[in-house]
């Protein structure tokens, strides 16, 4: 009895030590200090949990081309705030405020706040649409 106890004991911790690694902590990944703002043509949405992410396309101030992944809130609580699968389209012009990565060559951004200037619709990090 003793051994298979210390058997679920050895395995239950295993799982949570699984999930504690496999939700990456925000500061090892952005710069919560810093914002930026990018512009550019929304070319992929991922909605989904447990984080949706916004691909654009930006041109840089030399000219050149780069895509951002921008890691925003999960499909759930988006949900609860009114924006859902098909409130973006690809191919809308999206200006995007928020936390860059460690690494600036990754072009990654935790979504901050967004605006769909055609339109006005806009969404923050606090869920004010």
């Amino acid at each position: 009895m003793t051994r298979i106890l210390a058997v679920l004991i050895v395995a239950g911790l295993g799982l949570l030590g699984s999930q504690a690694y496999a939700h990456h902590s925000i500061s090892a990944t952005y710069l919560e200090d810093k914002t930026v703002t990018v512009e550019g043509q929304l070319v992929q949405l991922l909605f989904r949990n447990p984080h949706s992410f916004v691909h654009v396309v930006v041109r840089e101030k030399d000219g050149s081309l780069v895509r951002y992944a921008v890691e925003w809130a999960g499909a759930n609580q988006l949900g609860g705030q009114g924006v859902g699968r098909d409130t973006l389209k690809i191919g809308d012009r999206l200006v995007i405020s928020g936390n860059p990565g460690r690494n600036s060559g990754d072009h990654l951004l935790r979504m901050v706040s967004l605006v769909r200037p055609k339109d006005g619709f806009g969404w923050d990090h606090r869920g004010d649409n």
